[in-house]
């Protein structure tokens, strides 16, 4: 290397695509910027790294569950105890769906999710958990074949109806209603293609749909055409029936 040549590389420094010279050079590389640990570490709980999580989740999720198949997600209580007729309901349901050719999503914990995964397991379907991220619930139940756990609520709920058919709610609490109701509202608003949505459980729901009907309807704060965008039943040959008619092949 000639002198000139020389001089130009003192003053000349390659950074991947960018070229600095004179006094924009920097004393360290990329690399060694990246691999510093002893850099600050507010970052990681700020709006832009959070969403790199949230993208990052949605890229877990589509990934995982974009070559499931048909299935159904199947909604209700963490805190239905096993053996009661509600957890039993669960496991009739998740067997059903599974031999009739669905996959079974839940959101993955004990109780009735529990339950739905264990019936679809038993009966050699496809078993799915979306998981969530909470100070209690932790963990997949065992009946799990494919699980995701997420932080986020509303990337966790994208995964529920991207991938399903159609809702078969069992009784649940506040939980099992905000999916209910979202999904209800996804359908009136026609921002999903529509499917079946399934209460499963008349004694339970009865008083709910009493409300919609006599107060929220009554008033006038939605159609009397809103009660057909779900059914209630208590037979789980009829919840089988109104998902694989309304699903489609």
């Amino acid at each position: 290397m000639g002198n000139a040549e020389e001089e130009r590389a003192l003053r000349e420094q390659r950074l991947g695509p960018v070229v600095r010279r004179r006094h924009q050079m920097r004393p360290e590389t990329t690399d060694q910027r990246l691999l510093d640990t002893q850099g600050a570490t507010h970052w990681v709980h700020e709006d832009p790294f959070r969403v790199m999580r949230i993208q990052s989740e949605f890229v877990e999720g589509f990934g995982t569950l974009a070559e499931l198949g048909r299935a159904i997600s199947v909604f209700g209580s963490a805190r239905t105890p096993e053996g009661s007729p509600e957890y039993e309901a669960g496991v009739r349901i998740g067997r059903a769906l599974a031999e009739a050719g669905f996959g079974v999503i839940t959101g993955g914990g004990p109780g009735a999710m529990e339950a739905a995964n264990r019936g679809a397991t038993e009966a050699g379907g496809v078993s799915v958990g979306l998981g969530i991220e909470l100070p209690f619930e932790q963990g997949l139940n065992p009946y799990v074949d494919i699980g995701v756990n997420f932080r986020y609520f509303f990337v966790r709920k994208t995964m529920f109806v991207k991938y399903a058919q159609g809702f078969v709610v069992l009784p649940g609490g506040l939980g099992t209603l905000d999916e209910c109701f979202e999904a209800l509202t996804l359908v009136q608003t026609k921002k999903v293609t529509r499917f079946p949505i399934v209460l499963f459980g008349s004694a339970y729901w009865k008083g709910l749909v009493d409300w919609l009907t006599n107060t929220l309807i009554a008033e006038g704060k939605a159609s009397p055409h809103d009660l057909d965008l779900f059914h209630l039943t208590d037979d789980i040959d009829e919840v089988i029936d109104l998902v694989t008619k309304e699903s489609g092949p």
